[in-house]
């Protein structure tokens, strides 16, 4: 039999209730609504404060004087016009098709490629049956463009269209999603590639990897389904008799992996994509015997870590989160949701597999690299790559461009994060998410955030709006500059930011499904 819990009955009510603010466990900013919600169409709303909701008294509004002089230091290069629209489609996986939503009818979304310093006016229009958002992952961009429902705007209604428009100031491998429930976990992502106008990398071909884990459309599935059934805790979806799954349950149970502290993750997806694509249907990037490829490397994916490695070559690390460090070989690299890498390879002559292993799942998905004629390894081979040199980000030292000085911090944040399966209650300081949340901060302060991890499992922690500094690097210059890291359980990871971009900006865990159980709370400038 299935128990049913307090808190799924909790859980069912307030995604009834939609987007009030302060509802917690389905939080301000979810957007599970199905339409009810505040959006504006064309540009209302991008001046002024309309639709961030309230600013508290004493705190910057995300659409104040103090952002619009934030955007002005960034200066207005040339415009780049891109029209995106967000709709329910059909979309072929690989011999297998399902019913999703994706930004023009494309897995991941055609990517936006600008340069740094331009100007992006990008429109979304919303055709889909909820409320949504646009989120610019890694971007330092104005605070009222970065698409949190009541927080910086009014949720984007169906039928209506929001015009995003703002600099995009630092060049590298970044993407964008909804920040509305669980949407980021159907097909709504796309890369935003911005490029180097004195790119100092020389290379031949460029091939951008998007990764994935999938469950929207396979028999029914949703992820509000799925966030459902794990809100309901460790007895939902388990037979009391034997504690064995039942049929149709999505909650991963006994996956473990080493590399992450334990336990890999919550959600047993049914498919994990590299480009939209399966590992028995992969997509192929073609390329010459000797070109020197830059790969780009996205993790969009919901509840997954990716062990990668591209077989028969090695792996020259030169970004991580889109800012530059100093240059690494590895074999293999470790990706959270959320985060990126870019690398350099030298192409061998043949077919490769570059494979993206479910870090603790017991699966893994790839595409292939092609360089000349020849059969592609069965889907089951696994690169020895995979179990060779292991790149993380604690390793990595950041390039002595964008490294942080060396500098006692004004202000310790301190968030723990809190929670566990049992009662799926993550949070920070057990504090599920409000949209009145506020850690202050000032404008030219140096901010150290401690997350001191209480739990037993890994988190991706994300800071909007900011790139942080890793502890750690070499010879003088600072660890890795990231606006994603992981925080292993029961560890503490300790990093440094400048605050030199004023508004209201998220902290959250980029598991999406953790995230909307309540682990996310907001940094906010004093004005």
């Amino acid at each position: 039999m299935r128990i049913h819990t307090r808190r799924t009955v909790l859980g069912a009510s307030i995604a009834v209730a939609g987007t009030a603010v302060g509802t917690g466990v389905l939080s301000a900013c979810s957007g599970s609504d199905s339409g009810s919600g505040s959006g504006h169409s064309g540009h209302e709303g991008n001046e002024g404060n309309e639709g961030s909701g309230s600013v508290p008294k004493g705190y910057v509004d995300p659409a104040g004087p103090e952002v619009a002089a934030a955007e002005r230091k960034r200066g207005s290069g040339p415009v780049r016009k891109v029209r995106l629209t967000a709709a329910a489609t059909s979309l072929d996986l690989g011999g297998r098709t399902v019913r999703s939503w994706a930004y023009g009818g494309e897995l991941p979304g055609k990517e936006v490629r600008v340069t740094a310093g331009d100007t992006l006016d990008l429109t979304l229009a919303n055709h889909l049956p909820q409320t949504t958002s646009l989120h610019w992952h890694g971007i330092a961009l104005r605070n009222d463009m970065d698409g949190v429902p009541d927080v910086t705007q009014r949720a984007v209604r169906p039928g209506a269209e929001f015009a995003y428009r703002f600099t995009v100031p630092d060049p590298g491998t970044y993407w964008f999603h909804p920040h509305s429930g669980t949407q980021q976990d159907r097909g709504l992502y796309a890369p935003l590639i911005v490029e180097d106008p004195k790119e100092p990398l020389s290379y031949d071909k460029e091939w951008v990897v998007v990764l994935d884990d999938w469950v929207d459309g396979v028999d029914g599935s949703t992820p509000d389904a799925v966030l459902k059934e794990l809100s309901g805790g460790m007895h939902e979806g388990m037979d009391m008799g034997t504690g064995m799954d039942m049929s149709g349950s999505h909650m991963l149970m006994g996956a473990e992996s080493e590399l992450l502290g334990g336990d890999a993750g919550d959600v047993a997806y049914p498919h994990y994509l590299v480009n939209g694509r399966t590992a028995q249907a992969p997509s192929t990037f073609g390329a010459r015997p000797g070109d020197r490829i830059r790969i780009r490397i996205i993790n969009a994916a919901g509840d997954t870590a990716f062990r990668v490695a591209l077989g028969g070559h090695e792996m020259t690390v030169t970004h991580t989160d889109g800012f530059p460090v100093r240059h690494a070989t590895t074999d293999a690299l470790l990706l959270g949701m959320g985060e990126r890498y870019d690398v350099l390879v030298t192409a061998e002559d043949g077919v490769f597999p570059l494979t993206a292993l479910a870090e603790g799942k017991k699966a893994s998905a790839r595409a292939l690299l092609r360089t000349s004629a020849g059969t592609a390894p069965a889907a089951s081979v696994r690169p020895k790559e995979l179990d060779g040199r292991l790149l993380t980000a604690e390793r990595l030292t950041a390039d002595e461009s964008v490294a942080l000085s060396r500098k006692e911090p004004d202000r310790t944040v301190r968030l723990r994060l809190t929670g566990g399966m049992e009662k799926y209650d993550w949070a920070f300081d057990k504090k599920p998410y409000r949209a009145d949340q506020r850690h202050p901060v000032r404008s030219g302060e140096r901010v150290r955030l401690v997350f001191a991890n209480s739990t037993s499992m890994w988190h991706p922690v994300h800071l909007h709006g900011h790139t942080f500094a890793l502890p750690g690097g070499a010879g003088g210059t600072g660890g890795a500059r990231k606006d994603t890291a992981i925080v292993l359980p029961n560890g503490t990871l300790t990093v440094d930011f400048d605050a030199d971009n004023p508004g209201l900006w998220m902290i959250h865990c980029h598991n999406v499904y953790h995230s909307e159980a309540g682990m996310m709370t907001i940094l906010g400038y004093r004005s």
